[in-house]
């Protein structure tokens, strides 16, 4: 059965053939507290005969999500903490997050901002709401991009979009406009010459963040969404999150990473998942990630790889959490090569040839 529209309940993807008898009912209670969607393009990717299919554990609700563990928390990287005016969030210096809207096409199940997204969540902003989120960038010239998240910023219509970007316009030391999103992976049919015209604005740089973390993800549809928006101008980032179960392999993340680069889109983070309730299943250990992460070092090109990173809990920040290939070492250093292998910096006695 194909999904014609989104499905937004746990009856709903039962009624579709994406949850069985069994796990009808965890999913009911998943729902009463995280928000459920599965687009009819992410339907339409998964395997229904899979029962560990990637793109299904990403996006259908299990019971797993029941379980909140002791450093689990509500907000994992402390949004709230650097937040002066709603829907503004300033970590950094030279650059904010415009969280603009809290509805997504879709739900992930590992989402690190899960208990403010969605119909129950904090919403859209409401126009003074964005006036001052608007008014406070103003006001600070240390800022120079602005990153509208939230939610996913794409599922506004383009109206909203230029308006927000001609607000933009009018603010001289904002260079770089860069929108985090799913939407040309989970509804390609949206992104049109509308939208795509919207993202941008007089002496601003557009970029598009896309979020996709398995490379089944790239369908055709999605690829040629992409080729839209880079045709027009418009750069590429991608941000994948490590997730067990789904992409915890360096083949396979080394297909996914190829495929960003064959498709225009320059990797850019590998996310270490967030400490949010429910998503223990989700989470390796860092040691496990950074094997990975230096397995693809030896496989795929430096145009490919990725930045893996950590959000520190309690809004520290992000840290660069790969295992570093160089150390003191005496009076000089030790650097270990892609294959693992170990060699003194400046060379030593043999060596120096």
């Amino acid at each position: 059965m194909t999904a014609r529209r989104t499905l937004k309940t746990a009856d709903e993807l039962h009624a579709a053939g994406l949850l069985d008898d069994s796990r009808l009912g965890p999913a009911r209670a998943v729902a009463e507290r995280y928000t459920i969607a599965v687009s009819p393009a992410v339907a339409a990717l998964i395997d229904r005969d899979d029962p560990q299919d990637p793109i299904a554990r990403q996006f259908l609700p299990t019971a797993d999500e029941l379980l909140t563990t002791t450093e689990e928390r509500s907000d994992p990287i402390g949004d709230a903490a650097h937040s002066p005016v709603k829907g503004i969030v300033h970590r950094y210096p030279d650059r904010v997050l415009l969280k603009a809207v809290h509805v997504c096409p879709v739900y992930c199940r590992f989402c690190f901002r899960r208990e403010v997204v969605g119909p129950q969540g904090d919403g859209t902003l409401a126009p003074d709401e964005l006036q001052a989120a608007i008014a406070y960038i103003r006001e600070q010239p240390e800022i120079w991009e602005v990153i509208l998240t939230g939610g996913d910023p794409l599922v506004l219509s383009p109206r909203r979009l230029s308006q927000i970007m001609e607000m933009l316009a009018d603010i001289p030391h904002v260079r770089i406009v860069r929108f985090h999103t799913r939407v040309p992976v989970v509804d390609p049919d949206a992104v049109g010459d509308a939208l795509i015209a919207a993202l941008k604005a007089s002496c601003k740089t557009t970029y598009v963040a896309l979020h996709a973390n398995h490379p089944r993800e790239l369908s055709e549809a999605a690829r040629a969404a992409c080729a839209r928006l880079v045709d027009a101008g418009i750069a590429m980032v991608s941000q994948t999150v490590l997730l067990r179960g789904v992409n915890d392999d360096p083949a396979l993340l080394a297909e996914l990473m190829k495929a960003f680069v064959e498709n225009r889109i320059k990797p850019y983070y590998l996310h270490h998942p967030d400490l949010a309730p429910g998503t223990s299943h989700f989470r390796l250990e860092i040691a496990e990630g950074q094997r990975i992460v230096a397995d693809l070092r030896g496989r795929i090109s430096g145009l490919c790889q990725p930045t893996y990173v950590l959000d520190i809990p309690g809004g520290h920040g992000k840290a660069v959490i790969g295992e570093s290939e160089i150390h003191r070492d005496g009076g000089g250093y030790t650097v270990r090569d892609f294959r693992g292998v170990e060699h003194a910096y400046p060379p030593r006695g043999q060596d120096q040839d």
